[in-house]
């Protein structure tokens, strides 16, 4: 189940729910006990190693890529 953050608008608290997508937008009760929160926009973060062959430059095509949106239009 995703997690989502939320920041009090009362008191200005920081918080993470774990809830359904159908529910990302549903009123969220701060841990102070107040319901009027805004659902922040998250970053997701990804881990682990790169290896020699991936974390350089190649002159060989590998089918896809590209910086700006995965296609072709970066050139």
């Amino acid at each position: 189940m995703p997690r989502y953050e939320y920041r009090c608008k009362a008191c200005g608290a920081t918080f993470e729910l774990r809830r359904p997508m159908a529910q990302s937008s549903a009123p969220a009760m701060c841990p102070e006990g107040h319901v009027d929160s805004v659902k922040l926009l998250s970053t997701v973060a990804v881990t682990g190693a790169a290896t020699a062959a991936s974390s350089g430059p190649s002159s060989e095509s590998n089918g896809g890529g590209g910086g700006c949106c995965g296609g072709g239009c970066c050139g």
